[in-house]
């Protein structure tokens, strides 16, 4: 017999063994509520263990998860931690028989402090970071890696599974989760088991499920800025034992922290969220159910792009030669076209530490999905369908961080990305010599994405050379060339990504001895890439006529002149030297035959202007089809050393896709990602098991990681022709990259009334082989744009990481109420910010710690909390560069009514 506890009390009553462990699984600060019939498995896997060992079987006590009575604490008694339990690998599981570092946070958890979004998920969890970007851009690290570069067309590094269905597009996991039952971490290559296949990890977010006990739960935060954030839940039986449902809600509104200096009406970080989600749960007979989920988040609008402080830009580059800042701002707001306006200056307003912007737009995101889930049991064998749909909607307007009408409607648009999957599994029974899942997956996904650069009246006379704006600003015919050599142009680089998999894969258990498992898994997966692209002029504003004549080949519809203006012999049609008339007389009111030398030169500057932020043009390009099979390999014995210590070895083996695109109108394909990792581990209960401490050294070594790079520009090279070749950045490998470090994760309940939660990580991540990384901005003045960094650490990837979060309750005495504390911090120390290691982007080390004290009733029917996200109010810049940075989101406090219904 033994003794259970919660964290918030002692269970007046005594259990057997299997039915302690069957609630251990229920507690909710460890694990996701069970099901019945993994309730059901679970026990019969423990009848036969126990049976298998001599000992006898004692019939459990049925107790169902939502049916444990209210426990009153013993302050005098230390609480016992009892097993954590996941779902990692598809089925109720104490965590120290997981032979793989994982890490697990509760919904419950997620909750006491409104952590909603995968930023906060990762200041739970070991070694894990979010690299902050927009909507579209930001992405996840484990171990330091997968630090992305902006390709609609990569993977994630790390995948994101919620509910069964994977996500196989970066930007999906941007949104906030609500309603969440528990949150797992695995590291290192997965696939073995269930949906896509990850390179570097994965997070796989369980959410609340239907069930027949009726339930209904709310919560009402309001704070600083206006913050309201609403959250609902509520579902039971809609027919006894044959359909359930559940519905759940969430609203987020708030100002932004960061007004817009040009427009008070709008600040940066606001939030504008509404999402809800649906559920239904059919259980027709003993042997079948189904489980269908309806979800949407309309369109919204938030202002998270742009939300950048400048500083002055260094007027030296790193080997000490004098840096002319041609096109910096410190020399274009100088020119009398800006100093117009005279409340503006350089000093005064675009390096004061605010956002003054006239073209920003908020981000508009939206997402919906549907998923249906079939279980059939077989006799004692369990058959899985999940079928998954997920879209996703972006609109982007972007400016360059001025007042002043440069740009335009620039930005990015992703008109159409939907992805349909379907995986069928099946799950062998347990307790037997070995268990196994095998299972198909599928998944088909298109991505339509448009790039767009536009430009206002103002940008004519930013983008000009000194020269060029010398020659144009001297007189009113060469002001008017000057605003409409760009005004309302607009170029568009459209992408259509069509992505298909297809993968057989399997794991199984072999129980050795009583003490020794051996698990084994391997995935082969197909995968068929596509990509084409094309780059044109949208729309061509007030300054069509002076286009340049041929791009790449192309006829873009001007005519063609010299750099001197002076018409080219036999070199324009009646039509082109038609259209060289209209622009002299429109800007000159004389035929073309008639214009000054000087005025030549300034038209011939106005379309040497337009035709540099034209930039490359070239018709629809196809990149090489990849098709490529790749394999997935788990080998991980584990032993038993006693009831309480269990150790592993792993090694696993991960491929992710290569990535199919065009690079300025040449496919240019980035080869696929191969990922080898190597574990040794240990995960064990103490001190009475009050304490349950999981670790493990970790090596992975990864080649052809992908991430941003110099790639031959076969385009430039062509275009110039004059024997140098030419480089660009865009998304391409790292030769080889190394991880190697320590990861640990415990909690701790010695404590009456108190659970602590700790974990972290020593992360030493460096290129062990990188040759061609983009130069940083101090170096652009290199002729060679690349440069060697083997040797050093990878952005994104700080030596050393810790969080640690607590929870304590205690009864008020006399008031049949409940009082709590809760808190978390998260520490991460320096790490280099930029994926081109800039030396003037190193993040110094900073923490955040998230803090809430309430009072609430014992019965869990009503609850006040106050809440402060950001307590010491930590302003560290995570994202900086030699001239600029993202300021930091300070302290937000507010108050949480919760309850139940």
């Amino acid at each position: 017999m033994t003794d259970f506890s919660l964290r918030h009390g002692r269970v007046p009553f005594r259990l057997s063994s299997i039915a302690t462990v069957v609630l251990m699984a229920c507690g909710p600060a460890y694990a996701a509520d069970p099901t019945v019939a993994e309730l059901q498995a679970e026990i019969a896997r423990l009848k036969q263990i126990i049976a298998a060992q001599g000992g006898a079987v004692a019939e459990p006590v049925a107790v169902a998860p939502t049916s444990v009575p209210a426990s009153t604490p013993e302050p005098e008694e230390a609480q016992t931690l009892g097993e954590l339990t996941v779902r990692a690998r598809n089925r109720l599981e104490r965590l120290k028989e997981v032979p793989v570092s994982i890490s697990v946070v509760s919904g419950n958890e997620l909750d006491n402090l409104q952590a909603r979004d995968v930023a906060s998920i990762t200041q739970r969890a070991a070694n894990v970071s979010w690299n902050q970007g927009n909507a579209r851009t930001s992405a996840i690290s484990i171990r330091g890696l997968g630090k992305q570069a902006q390709t609609d067309a990569m993977d994630p590094s790390v995948g994101i599974t919620v509910d069964g269905v994977s996500y196989a597009y970066n930007p999906l996991s941007s949104f906030d989760f609500y309603d969440v039952d528990a949150v797992e971490v695995l590291r290192g290559p997965q696939g073995t088991l269930y949906g896509k296949n990850a390179s570097m990890g994965a997070i796989n977010i369980t959410t609340r499920k239907p069930t027949f006990t009726p339930d209904s739960s709310f919560s009402l935060a309001l704070g600083e800025n206006n913050r309201v954030i609403a959250n609902a839940a509520v579902g039971g039986p809609l027919i006894d034992n044959l359909l359930a449902w559940r519905a759940a809600f969430t609203v987020d509104k708030g100002q932004g922290v960061y007004p817009n200096a040009y427009n008070g009406d709008f600040g940066y970080k606001n939030k504008d969220n509404v999402s809800g989600r649906v559920q239904f749960l059919l259980t027709p007979t003993a042997d079948f159910s189904a489980l269908l989920k309806l979800e949407v988040t309309p369109r919204h609008e938030e202002y998270y792009n742009g939300w950048t402080f400048f500083t002055p830009t260094p007027t030296q580059y790193a080997n000490g030669l004098p840096n002319p800042l041609s096109t910096d701002a410190a020399t274009r707001l100088t020119r009398r076209w800006f100093q117009q306006q005279a409340d503006y200056t350089y000093a005064g307003n675009y390096l004061a530490a605010q956002v003054n912007q006239d073209n920003q737009r908020p981000l508009v995101t939206a997402t919906n999905g549907a998923s249906a889930t079939l279980t059939w049991k077989l006799g004692e064998y369990t058959l899985t369908s999940i079928s998954g749909y997920k879209d996703f909607y972006f609109q982007a307007r972007n400016d360059e961080g001025t007042p002043f009408d440069i740009s335009k409607n620039g930005g990015g648009y992703v008109s159409r990305n939907a992805q349909v999957s379907e995986e069928l599994r099946l799950t062998s029974p347990v307790g037997g010599a070995v268990d196994y899942q095998t299972g198909l997956y599928l998944l088909s996904q298109k991505n339509n994405y448009s790039s767009r650069t536009g430009f206002g009246s103002d940008a004519g006379a930013w983008f000009a050379t000194g020269a060029q704006y010398t020659a144009l600003d001297k007189d009113g015919a060469g002001r008017y060339l000057l605003q409409n050599s760009l005004s309302r142009l607009e170029t568009n680089t459209p992408q259509d990504i069509h992505s298909k998999s297809a993968a057989l894969y399997g794991q199984a258990n072999w129980h050795v001895s009583e003490r020794l498992t051996v698990t084994g898994g391997l995935r082969i997966t197909a995968e068929d890439r596509k990509n084409s692209s094309t780059k044109f002029i949208a729309e061509e504003g007030f300054g069509s006529e002076l286009d340049p004549a041929v791009v790449n080949g192309i006829a873009t519809g001007g005519f063609n002149s010299d750099a001197n203006g002076n018409l080219a012999v036999n070199g324009n049609t009646a039509a082109q030297l038609a259209l060289a008339n209209l622009a002299a007389q429109k800007y000159f009111g004389v035929a073309y035959a008639a214009l000054t030398t000087d005025q030549k030169k300034q038209l011939a500057a106005a379309k040497a202007i337009r035709a540099a932020n034209i930039g490359v043009v070239y018709n629809t390009t196809r990149a090489d089809t990849i098709h490529d099979r790749q394999p997935t390999i788990l080998l991980s014995p584990s032993y038993r050393i006693n009831d309480n210590v269990t150790s592993y070895v792993s090694l696993q083996y991960g491929e992710k896709a290569g990535i199919a695109q065009v690079i300025n109108g040449y496919s240019n394909n980035a080869r696929p990602e191969k990922s080898t990792s190597y574990e040794i581990g240990v995960k064990t209960t103490l001190l009475d098991k009050k304490l349950t401490l999981s670790a493990d050294l970790f090596l992975n070594n990864i080649k052809d990681y992908q991430q941003a790079v110099q790639v031959y520009d076969a385009y430039t090279t062509a275009q110039k022709s004059d024997g140098t070749l030419y480089y660009t950045a865009a998304t391409g490998n790292a030769a080889k990259v190394r991880a190697q470090g320590l990861e640990f994760d415990g909690v701790y309940s010695g404590l009456p009334n108190t659970v602590l939660r700790f974990s972290g990580a020593y992360n030493d991540a460096y290129y062990k082989d990188f040759k061609n990384s983009s130069n940083p901005l101090e170096m652009a003045n290199l002729a060679t744009p690349y440069r060697d960094v083997t040797g050093q650490n990878l952005p994104g990837a700080a030596k050393f990481t810790f969080n640690v979060g607590g929870e304590y309750r205690a009864p008020v005495k006399g008031w049949n109420k409940e009082f709590h504390a809760n808190f978390n911090t998260a520490y991460s120390s320096k790490y280099n910010s930029d994926v081109s290691l800039s030396s003037y982007a190193w993040v110094p080390a900073y923490s955040i710690t998230d803090f809430g004290i309430g009072l609430g009733t014992l019965d869990k029917k009503f609850d006040v909390t106050l809440l402060a996200k950001n307590l010491f109010d930590d302003r560290t810049s995570q994202v900086v560069t030699w001239n600029s940075y993202v300021p930091a989101v300070g302290r937000w406090v507010g108050i949480v009514f919760s309850g139940k219904l």
